[in-house]
């Protein structure tokens, strides 16, 4: 073997196929179907799981109001909306081991950020409260245009764990 081929055979390039980046989707059927199965399909993941190198990373999809049925549920009641889809991206969370507590970071995307933010924090604020947070996750508030005219609300979610620390239960098919 030539210096270069031993080079190449032991460089950081052998080094990375040694610890592959391990990813599947994530889904929590019980709360809220899967984009595919929508009457209109949307294809992307509820949510995708990485581990690399001992550490879990869940990045979770805009999440909305949305049921096990792939129905808006709550349509015009931002209130009610805003705690389903809490509900929602908790059991996307616990479908893979993790809680509110690993949550780093959120993106939340209102219809109509200056009519229902006031509300969506006192929401916000209540829900992080009751589960704990202490810190609490980075977050950022976003206007959009929802994927649904009737959806007033949509949050995504990225949390991160030692991925020693929590068992992910396998996917439930």
């Amino acid at each position: 073997m030539s210096e270069s081929e031993r080079s190449r055979a032991t460089g950081p390039t052998a080094e990375r196929k040694s610890a592959p980046l391990l990813k599947k989707a994530i889904s929590a059927p019980q709360v809220l179907n899967e984009a595919y199965n929508y009457q209109h399909p949307s294809f992307f993941s509820r949510g995708i799981r990485l581990d690399i190198k001992g550490v879990t990373i869940l990045l979770i999809s805009g999440t909305a109001s949305v049921d096990e049925h792939g129905r808006t549920v709550h349509p015009g009641d931002f209130r009610a909306q805003t705690w389903r889809t809490y509900r929602n991206i908790t059991g996307l969370l616990e479908s893979e081991g993790a809680t509110w507590k690993d949550v780093v970071r959120t993106t939340c995307y209102l219809r109509d950020i200056e009519r229902d933010y006031e509300v969506f924090n006192e929401i916000r604020t209540e829900f992080f409260r009751e589960q704990g947070l202490n810190p609490l996750p980075a977050s950022t508030g976003v206007q959009a245009i929802l994927c649904r005219s009737d959806l007033l609300v949509e949050i995504e979610a990225i949390a991160i764990f030692e991925s020693d620390s929590k068992a992910a239960r396998p996917a439930e098919k």
